[in-house]
């Protein structure tokens, strides 16, 4: 990808939510709502802190993060869609459960 996020940005992908329901129906795309989980593609350097000391950020590509409904600003990149936004904007690191760390 050509591009790099600066300060304490980060580039995120959407990750598709399932096409059907619980139970088994169908849902149309006009009636989906946008997927408010992704991964992380890209992180700027980091914020600068009062005295000007860089801060790095808590997250990393390849993480599976949950953000805002509204968060971040869409942008097409290479024909991909992505999602810039703030690293406060992000709620918090999808972690990998004990069970599916065991079956890798």
């Amino acid at each position: 990808m050509g591009f790099r996020p600066l300060h304490d940005r980060v580039v995120v992908k959407r990750i598709e939510a399932e096409q059907k329901s619980a139970g088994g129906i169908i849902i149309p795309d006009t009636a989906k709502e946008k997927p408010q989980q992704g991964e992380v593609v890209a992180v700027g350097p980091g914020a600068r802190n009062e005295k000007g000391e860089l801060v790095a950020l808590d997250v990393k590509p390849g993480d599976r993060v949950l953000f805002g409904k509204w968060s971040g600003t869409e942008v097409k990149i290479d024909g991909q869609d992505l999602l810039i936004m703030k690293e406060s904007d992000i709620l918090g690191v999808l972690e990998a459960s004990a069970n599916a760390q065991k079956a890798a």
